[in-house]
């Protein structure tokens, strides 16, 4: 399935119903008067997010979607039905942007979650609200009101906990495939990752976090180049990045620490609240190296970095240290959602 990740839409919503001028003419009811009723209210559009989703690509090709109308008003002061609303499933972390104004509308965090996007036209009035002592035969009603128009841009960005960043080929698919579910293709040949992928990392029944792996930055992203820089915003949400380098890089030419300022310096140019993030070392590949080497070669690439934060060796090929890696990332955002929902409840009025 192609991975679609930024959509524009069209939506309508249902104009209401007319109102009605009738007037009751019974045999043996001598004084009848007016009784026209009320148009139905138009349908509302509704955007709903969906767990079963993650891509927009249902909307790739329709691109205008309508609610339905509401019903005129009838005579007997019977009321037009209300039109039915229109529901349009996204996936959980959609943005809904006026694609005019590019104001946020609202965004989209939950399954079930609906965000209203466009409203109704209200249902007219009929000659029954217009009938008084001395107008006893009201001939006046009230059109039915124009169903919102909007022009919607729609962005995806994937809720992840924790996001893997790296050059291509360093290994982030490998890990993902290690310690969760996901399946990203892995090969042993050069190439990157083209679509961001999501696994579930899961320690114990209510212990796990999800992890997102985004395409390889290089070089003059944050300029257009490459695929990396188009998907960056899917971290903008994450709480933790786990920063990849290439223990054994110079064997293809390449410097890890370099290669790490490289990324850091193209993260910094797109986003800088992205860049002021929470970040991890993480040296893959270390079963290239001999075992008396690896822990030594850790330091050396976090030393060269002037890296004051965790660092940590692994293997996601081999599996050496990633469970260490994952128990202290759980710790790690376990210990961030407590302090959150301490500020929470130290900012709540007495």
């Amino acid at each position: 399935m192609r991975f679609v990740d930024e959509v524009t839409l069209a939506v309508h919503a249902g104009d209401g119903g007319d109102g009605c001028v009738s007037f009751r003419r019974e045999k043996y009811v001598p004084y009848g008067g007016p009784d026209g009723g009320d148009g139905g209210r138009g349908g509302s559009v509704y955007l709903e997010g969906d767990e079963g989703l993650n891509t927009l690509v249902d909307y790739r090709h329709e691109r205008r979607f309508a609610a339905e109308r509401g019903e005129s008003g009838q005579g007997r002061q019977c009321t037009g039905r209300s039109g039915a609303d229109r529901v349009l499933h996204v996936p959980v972390g959609t943005l809904v942007f006026d694609a005019e104004t590019d104001e946020l509308i609202g965004d989209i965090t939950a399954a079930g979650e609906r965000l209203r996007v466009a409203a109704g036209g209200r249902g007219g009035l009929g000659n029954l609200h217009f009938k008084s002592s001395t107008n006893r035969a009201p001939r006046q009603s009230v059109p039915g009101g124009a169903g919102e128009r909007r022009e919607l841009r729609l962005e995806l960005q994937l809720l992840a906990d924790v996001g893997l960043l790296g050059l291509p080929n360093v290994g982030k698919s490998t890990l993902l495939r290690a310690v969760s579910a996901a399946r990203p293709k892995v090969a042993d040949y050069p190439f990157t990752t083209l679509y961001p992928q999501l696994g579930v990392v899961r320690l114990a029944p209510q212990r796990a976090f999800v992890v997102a792996d985004i395409p390889g930055l290089i070089e003059g992203a944050a300029d257009g180049a490459g695929l990396g820089v188009r998907f960056l915003r899917h971290l903008s949400r994450t709480r933790l990045l786990l920063h990849l380098v290439d223990a054994v890089a110079e064997e293809q030419g390449g410097e890890p620490a370099a290669d790490a300022r490289t990324l850091l310096g193209e993260l910094e140019a797109f986003s800088p609240a992205l860049a002021a993030k929470p970040r991890w070392l993480v040296v893959n590949r270390i079963d290239a190296l001999p075992a008396e080497r690896r822990a030594e070669r850790v330091r050396e690439i976090a030393a060269q970095l002037g890296w004051e934060g965790p660092a940590y060796g692994i293997s996601g090929l081999t599996g050496e240290g990633v469970a260490a890696l994952c128990q202290d990332v759980m710790a790690e955002l376990e210990r961030e959602h407590e302090a959150e929902q301490d500020r929470e409840e130290g900012s709540e009025p007495a």
